[in-house]
């Protein structure tokens, strides 16, 4: 499964896809005509036809095996996907299918679609950039495009990390702001408090006081 991001913006949506998925995104050739959309399990009226009542050859048996080992391998591969998605999944994982030679439609190729926008705040947006990451990383073979997705991912968390160290900056600058005022205050009242105790002691000492305390005595 491979994550596509939207042409519009990082953060919209992404679909996830299987590696070796045909879609324009993954595969820019040609898809065969024989790897179209068709229900799973259905069979198809033309090969029923050719086949019912009849023995499948040594070839088409080993097709029909290669189909259903990829059928599992791409349903691992999007559950892998959901699993780690969690609550920004968008929708359930859709498939591809091939026909095989027994009539039945195999999965070729899949894609589920996950919510990429930001959060409220730094750090919701970077929980959820983590989480988009363990996502587009979770199947075991994550394909070229769930590569790229992660390291969308890897930037957005960096943005993230860089508005909150914007933010710690700030608010350390305004916490630093507020003690010097107070500090700036306090050595003033301790300079006024210093001024008036020396006034005190210098009008008890001054001569022109003296008759008045005589006088007082008289």
């Amino acid at each position: 499964m491979n994550i596509a991001g939207s042409t519009n913006s990082l953060y919209t949506t992404a679909r996830l896809h299987t590696p070796g998925c045909s879609c324009s995104l993954c595969s820019p050739a040609p898809v065969d005509t024989a790897s179209k959309l068709e229900e799973p399990g259905k069979l198809s009226t033309e090969s029923t036809r050719v086949k019912l009542g009849s023995e499948l050859s040594s070839e088409e048996e080993q097709q029909i095996a290669k189909l259903r080992a990829r059928d599992r391998q791409v349903r691992q591969h999007e559950q892998a996907h959901m699993a780690a998605a969690a609550g920004l999944a968008v929708s359930a994982p859709s498939y591809t299918y091939q026909r095989g030679p027994d009539g039945v439609s195999y999965a070729i190729g899949g894609e589920v679609s996950i919510d990429v926008s930001p959060g409220r705040t730094p750090e919701e947006t970077l929980e959820k950039a983590q989480q988009i990451e363990r996502a587009a990383l979770a199947p075991k073979d994550p394909s070229g495009q769930d590569q790229a997705v992660a390291a969308q991912a890897r930037q957005m968390a960096q943005e993230a990390r860089i508005e909150l160290s914007t933010q710690d900056k700030e608010e350390a600058g305004a916490a630093n702001a507020d003690p010097a005022s107070t500090a700036s205050a306090s050595a003033q009242q301790d300079d006024t408090r210093s001024n008036r105790a020396s006034r005190a002691y210098a009008a008890q000492q001054s001569p022109t006081l003296q008759p008045s305390l005589i006088s007082a005595y008289a």
